[in-house]
């Protein structure tokens, strides 16, 4: 069997172009798997996995809670929201406590960036980053790059233009790494105080004409604008953003092609696109979420598969 170059997932800033290709074939095997009526297998029965969100984070939480029951594993979920993280308990104390359960792999999200390269370095389970701050979130930029594939048959030569918030994202770079490893180029669009000053470092187009991007692409990945940043130093309001920046069917239309629209989710209707766009069959944001599924499926099969037990 194919292995993973890694023992964690931790970014894709890490992984080779054979591993990405590795997930997405093994993702396939596991979206049979789903959509049997039947939809478990005992892959993991003998593997306990914790999931530790320090922050909240409902959809990837519950997509990573569904992969982990369809693969038999035993599921420890803890919210550090409700915790005694809030008493002053440091990561590695939280960690040890749930190792101290016999956990084999842990997913978690941070709000710290590095904060899972740190826990790998420090504790004897496998770690899969949910989302470590505005740095990393891998499982969500191979679920995306997967969904591309999946309608456009590769990534090869694609254009593909990430719009929003790219600074305070984790799905960006995420995504801009792992688009360059399957050979598309990546274009980012969005008002210029919300584009990282050296994002060109990474052979990235910028563009601040959405119309300009759309029609330069041939997948457009709309970011959610993240409301809580919403204060004045970006941008002067919710209206002009949309103006600017928000996707509507008569702007689809003006272009001389047809491209796929993508979300992360969770979309803000009528912010980022209309209902009529997300909606529309050009949209691929369903299939995100099923992909998720077993993409994710696919992470956590690999990872542990690495696992040595000396029983």
């Amino acid at each position: 069997m194919d292995q993973l170059s890694v023992d964690h997932l931790l970014g894709i800033q890490q992984l080779t172009p054979q591993d990405i290709q590795l997930i997405h074939t093994t993702a396939d095997q596991f979206k049979e798997v789903i959509n049997r009526p039947i939809k478990k297998v005992p892959s993991l029965r003998d593997i306990t996995i914790a999931n530790l969100f320090f922050e909240n984070s409902t959809r990837t939480k519950l997509s990573f809670e569904l992969a982990e029951k369809r693969l038999s594993a035993d599921v420890v979920n803890f919210s550090a929201a409700q915790s005694s993280v809030k008493k002053g308990e440091t990561l590695i104390d939280t960690v040890n406590n749930i190792l101290a359960m016999k956990v084999d792999i842990v997913v978690m999200r941070h709000p710290n960036p590095g904060a899972g390269v740190f826990l790998s370095k420090h504790i004897n389970a496998r770690i899969v980053n949910a989302g470590d701050g505005a740095h990393e979130h891998p499982t969500q930029a191979l679920l995306d790059s997967y969904s591309i594939k999946e309608r456009l048959g590769s990534l090869e030569g694609k254009k593909v233009v990430i719009v929003g918030d790219i600074l305070h994202s984790r799905v960006a770079l995420s995504n801009i790494y792992c688009l360059q490893k399957l050979g598309a180029q990546v274009m980012v669009c969005g008002p210029a105080t919300l584009i990282p000053r050296h994002i060109k470092d990474l052979g990235v187009l910028v563009e601040l004409d959405l119309k300009k991007a759309l029609q330069w692409c041939d997948v457009a990945n709309m970011l959610r604008v993240q409301n809580e940043r919403m204060d004045i130093s970006y941008f002067p309001s919710v209206r002009e953003y949309v103006q600017q920046y928000g996707v509507t069917r008569k702007l689809l239309d003006s272009l001389d092609k047809e491209i796929v629209i993508m979300h992360p989710g969770p979309i803000n209707r009528g912010v980022e696109i209309t209902s009529e766009v997300a909606d529309s069959s050009q949209a691929i944001i369903l299939n995100q979420v099923e992909n998720g599924v077993a993409i994710r499926m696919a992470v956590l099969y690999l990872i542990a598969s690495k696992i040595q037990h000396h029983d």
